[in-house]
């Protein structure tokens, strides 16, 4: 049996991440975080409109947040941002996603929205 590859399961566990899913218009999300400066840096997320995953770099932010509830996010969400890029497939999507993580020193949060909500 091969060694566990950290690599494939990180890249698989991403792509996994960006699911859309039609009959209930659920979108999984993945923000990459600054634990440092404590913010959204990128949004990665499947656009239904499309058939699309874009990478978005936020360029503005919400306030800090100030923890009063344990559910409070402990991040400042992006309120604007640029595209980063776009791909056609969801291990391009995660491949680019890793690489981002990896130059930046970023952390993942998974978020699943409604179709509704805006992307």
């Amino acid at each position: 049996m091969p060694a566990f590859d950290l690599e494939n399961f990180t890249h698989r566990l991403l792509a996994e991440s960006l699911f859309y899913d039609l009959e209930y218009g659920l979108i999984g999300s993945v923000s990459l975080i600054d634990p440092e400066a404590a913010q959204e840096r990128y949004i990665v997320s499947f656009m239904p409109d499309d058939g699309t995953y874009m990478i978005e770099e936020a360029t503005a932010w919400e306030d800090p947040p100030e923890l009063e509830d344990e559910e409070d996010v402990a991040y400042a969400l992006a309120t604007e941002s640029t595209v980063h890029g776009t791909y056609d497939i969801p291990e391009v999507a995660a491949d680019a996603t890793l690489t981002l993580a990896r130059e930046h020193d970023l952390l993942p949060s998974v978020t699943v929205l409604f179709e509704d909500e805006e992307l």
